[in-house]
């Protein structure tokens, strides 16, 4: 590319047809035919979103599509500069809005995307057009990096970015706000001013209709807004990872809160305890989504976490959960039993409740009457009857059990087992009839059955009443547009060994890496599934639950029947090249030496 073109000009969609025949990229006579029809010039539509229209297949291998993104790159080699694909998770907007006005950028289709102590790198998708660069140059102070973007993504990243910089700037306008009394450090400011955000503010309303629909956009699990002591911080977990998205003042932060609180029911007076509430609301797409949402009074105000769920997952099939074939025939075998108890174990985050609802929405035909206890209830499901335990007027999880007794259950789901009062009711509940599904913390399956005889229940009553125990967590998939052979070198010989150790396993037949790419935006992931480790409750299991057998008598026991541990299961996911040894060696517990 020349560094200085003659004419600062804006790219034409013949010189951009031309380039990509003279690269090879398109067929010169068809090229020629596009060229002469006079419909394609629409307007002030950037050329290479005219092309990408077209989807045509480039003429070098591995000839793909031509679509924006692949173009875009294209166009910044074609042009000598940098390509930058933008994530709004990566971008300041206070400091990048701040740089030049919304007016300024649109003229030129530029957006500031980064902001350094010497330099401000502006994305464009018109590479000759630099007029504006000296202008900004002596009004900057700080040397100008420009990068080549997507032309639609800038577009779209300027109206978003300055109409949340622009809300925030008019909430700050309203009045200098402190917090709240509730926060501590903000005390000694309140004789300087006192006012308060109206959270029904239009831009209050604005900030936090954004916030949301960014979060479904970006596939968050959880919205987390958390005060700090001069600025806010909202963070979004994506595929069970934290990713901060945005700064925003203490004031703003406070209204938002309240405004999000006012939405879910909750009382917006009340900051000093925790409080629970839930909003139904929709994505851009028209799907409707629950948050459930959970506030804690914190050193410097109110905490806000707003965990989303998905409709969908209560129709998921097993095997779109992560069930082999084999596994989802033990876990149906368990739970279609007509009495008894099923246990699901793992820590917080685990999909234990999405196993549940899933499950439980199978089972719910108009024959049976399917009763769920929660705390607090997770997502409204019309096939079953639930009940919110309310411990503060003596409504646990225990006279919850009692009391659903009365009411003529075929199967109750109850929330967690925490205590001996609930275990003894479910187990109840088991003798009486009922198949009783619930939860408990514990690392693997055997496990659960000596946290319960440590909580006291006795060991013959388990032996009688438990049908199976059932161990998962949650591991971040390969990204499927961009994973990579990474072949069977020694080093990963030594950690599929590490992997798989001690239990006999053979080798996989391809390892596969994360590599990054738009679509799982350069993480190399895209998504979860779960592991399971499923130990039925077999004759010789419960003679040794009877007995009193220690813990790594059943844990032998189960696996010599069959039991595949949490590592294995995941292993198997790493030799269909699902997943990574890494991923299942962060969130499985080590395994036992076999006897």
């Amino acid at each position: 590319m020349n560094a200085n073109p003659p004419t600062d000009h804006r790219l034409t969609l013949a010189e951009m047809v031309d380039a990509l025949v003279v690269d090879g990229l398109v067929d010169a006579e068809e090229a020629a035919k596009f060229k002469q029809d006079r419909r394609y010039y629409k307007g002030d539509t950037h050329p290479l979103v005219v092309i990408a229209e077209q989807r045509w297949k480039s003429l070098l291998p591995p000839n793909r599509v031509l679509d924006l993104d692949g173009l875009t790159q294209w166009m910044a080699k074609w042009c000598g500069l940098d390509y930058l694909h933008i994530d709004p998770l990566k971008i300041n907007f206070a400091a990048v809005t701040d740089v030049m006005s919304n007016t300024y950028a649109s003229r030129f289709r530029i957006l500031p995307v980064e902001v350094k102590p010497h330099e401000v790198v502006i994305a464009t998708a018109e590479p000759f057009q630099r007029g504006w660069e000296a202008e900004m140059a002596p009004i900057l102070k700080k040397d100008i990096r420009r990068v080549i973007s997507n032309p639609d993504d800038i577009a779209r990243y300027q109206a978003e970015f300055y109409n949340m910089a622009k809300s925030i700037k008019g909430a700050m306008g309203k009045g200098d706000v402190t917090g709240g009394v509730s926060n501590f450090e903000q005390l000694v400011e309140l004789g300087k001013s006192n006012k308060q955000f109206d959270a029904n503010d239009q831009h209050i309303v604005r900030i936090v209709d954004w916030l949301w629909q960014y979060a479904f956009e970006q596939r968050a699990s959880d919205i987390h807004v958390e005060p700090r002591r001069e600025l806010g911080i909202v963070r979004f977990r994506i595929d069970g990872v934290l990713h901060q998205v945005y700064q925003i003042p203490m004031a703003v932060l406070n209204a938002m809160t309240s405004r999000i609180k006012i939405l879910g029911r909750m009382d917006v007076v009340e900051k000093r305890r925790p409080q629970d509430g839930r909003i139904k609301t929709r994505t851009p797409d028209g799907q409707e989504v629950e948050l459930r949402l959970a506030t804690l009074p914190t050193a410097f105000g109110e905490k806000l976490v707003m965990r989303i769920f998905d409709p969908e997952v209560l129709v998921r099939d097993f095997s779109e959960l992560g069930f082999a074939d084999e596994e989802a025939a033990q876990w149906r075998e368990m739970s279609t039993q007509p009495n008894g108890i099923i246990l699901v174990t793992g820590p917080t985050g685990s999909g234990k409740t999405v196993t549940l609802y899933s499950t439980l929405k199978h089972l719910a035909t108009p024959e049976v009457n399917v009763c769920t206890l929660e705390d607090p209830i997770e997502m409204i499901e019309g096939s079953f009857n639930q009940v919110q335990i309310l411990p503060d007027i003596g409504m646990g999880f225990a006279e919850g059990i009692r009391s659903l007794m009365r009411q003529d259950p075929d199967i109750i789901m109850v929330g967690e087992i925490r205590d001996l009062e609930t275990a003894d009711m479910a187990i109840q509940a088991a003798l009486t009839g009922h198949l009783v599904l619930s939860t408990l913390h514990t690392n693997d399956a055997p496990s659960a059955i000596t946290r319960l005889v440590d909580l006291g229940v006795p060991p013959y009553l388990l032996s009688a009443t438990v049908l199976g125990v059932m161990a998962q967590r949650l591991v971040r998939t390969l990204c499927p547009h961009c994973k990579q052979p990474s072949g069977l070198r020694t080093e990963d010989e030594d950690a599929w060994t590490a992997l798989v150790s001690p239990y006999k396993a053979g080798k996989p037949a391809q390892l596969y890496r994360p590599a990054g790419c738009l679509e799982c935006r350069m993480t190399g992931y895209l998504g979860r599934v779960g592991i399971y480790e499923i130990m039925p409750m077999s004759a010789e299991i419960k003679k040794l639950v009877a007995g009193k057998a220690e813990l790594a008598r059943l844990r032998d026991q189960a696996m010599r029947e069959g039991m595949k541990p949490l590592r294995i299961a995941g292993a198997k996911k790493v030799a269909a090249g699902v997943t990574t040894i890494e991923e299942i060696l962060k969130v499985t517990p080590p395994m036992a030496e076999l006897s």
